[in-house]
């Protein structure tokens, strides 16, 4: 018997793979037609994104001697950085992004972090998820307490995307996950769901379930070539879920495979692609959506400032942020840059932040969700007060 793309789908789903797509709704089932609705995308680089490779610090006088052969070149050298201004470059695998920023679609900030000073995964994601100023100082995630807090402005519905409903996304909002015709679980309730949302477009189930075999092969190590159409079939996958009078508002989404301790340069290829095309994906497939949509993409920490001896990075400290979509006023750099200077360094070895990611999360409630001030110190954040949110006209 010839094997349905929806078998394969539903194996790397249970596996666990890079882009495994169980998904849960939460908020209102039923969000009412009321036209054309924001939207938001958080994307989790999940293992620590290097993000001196991401927004290339080209003209920082002390960036190549640090990064050695993990340094890439200046705008213009051989597969050198994508110009953002004078000063920053996209990496070279980000030709997607780059294009969305010279159209006035894209800023970044290049010294994020979260308000604690950890190096555990697992510890620096619960921060990032939590919202709050500590480890495990809340049992909910960020992100939905923001649908919480912007519900009195309409039915706003969240949805996650990924092997398991992320911390972020979990909490007062949350219902049981949802599936067309009822309420089932574990992998019945994957496989429902997926069959449900799909039974009736087999080239758009096609193309995710062949964007997922490709982004599990490259994370196993294995076939790293990821084919333009179908990892952009999975992000344009992503925008079907969020369009029409009953798609998502809000969506998580989690990106596994940036832990680069070794060989960081040939893994960065593979996995910046990839988030190009799934941003380019949703681009795409978002339509005349995309001018109601910011995509913000955040990771729990950066890296080492200079290479190790196995051509990779270890776990840092600042990063970079991306921010994406057509809501976006137009702009550059969010936030100061410290310099890679031997001084400037965080405890001698790592980019020093200069931003709180909160600061920037909220900004984008703010302005893109309309979520409150007193909200976001006090609610989605607490005892955030003293990070304001990015200023005015982010949005």
């Amino acid at each position: 018997m010839t094997r349905s793309p929806f078998a394969l789908n539903r194996r790397l789903v249970l596996g666990g793979s890079l882009a495994g797509i169980g998904l849960a709704y939460a908020g209102q089932a039923g969000a009412q037609a009321r036209g054309p609705r924001n939207k938001l995308v958080v994307v989790i680089a999940r293992g620590a994104m290097d993000g001196l490779s991401v927004t290339v610090p080209y003209a920082d006088a002390n960036y190549r001697n640090l990064r050695g052969g993990l340094a890439i070149g200046a705008p213009g050298q051989g597969n050198g950085a994508l110009a953002l201004d004078d000063t920053f470059g996209l990496h070279p695998a980000l030709p997607g992004l780059k294009a969305i920023y010279d159209a006035g679609q894209m800023r970044f900030a290049p010294a994020a972090a979260i308000p604690v000073r950890v190096r555990s995964h697992f510890d620096a994601q619960d921060v990032l998820e939590n919202g709050g100023e500590g480890l495990r100082q809340q049992v909910d995630g960020w992100l939905n307490r923001a649908l919480v807090a912007a519900g009195g402005s309409g039915a706003l519905k969240g949805l996650s995307i990924g092997a398991q409903t992320p911390l972020i996304l979990r909490g007062r909002a949350e219902t049981s996950s949802w599936a067309p015709g009822g309420q089932v679980k574990g992998e019945d309730r994957i496989a429902s769901l997926l069959q449900d949302l799909y039974v009736d477009d087999p080239m758009l189930q096609g193309n995710l379930a062949r964007g997922l075999e490709t982004e599990a092969l490259a994370a196993a190590g294995g076939d790293t070539s990821l084919r333009r159409n179908d990892v952009n079939g999975l992000g344009q996958a992503v925008a079907r879920l969020m369009t029409g009078d009953d798609g998502a508002d809000v969506v998580a989404l989690s990106i596994d495979g940036w832990d680069t301790h070794a060989r960081q340069n040939a893994q960065l290829q593979t996995r910046l692609t990839g988030l190009d095309q799934v941003i380019g994906g949703m681009h795409d497939g978002l339509g005349d959506q995309w001018t109601n949509t910011v995509v913000v993409v955040a990771t729990e920490f950066g890296r080492t400032a200079r290479a190790n001896g196995t051509q990779g990075t270890d776990h840092g400290t600042g990063s970079s942020m991306l921010l994406a979509g057509g809501a976006l006023k137009r702009g550059g750099m969010i936030g100061d840059w410290p310099t890679l200077a031997d001084n400037r360094l965080f405890e001698s070895r790592d980019l020093t932040p200069t931003i709180d990611v909160r600061s920037v999360f909220k900004g984008v409630l703010r302005d893109h969700i309309g979520v409150d001030r007193a909200a976001l110190d006090q609610r989605v954040f607490p005892g955030s007060a003293a990070e304001a949110p990015t200023m005015e006209g982010l949005v």
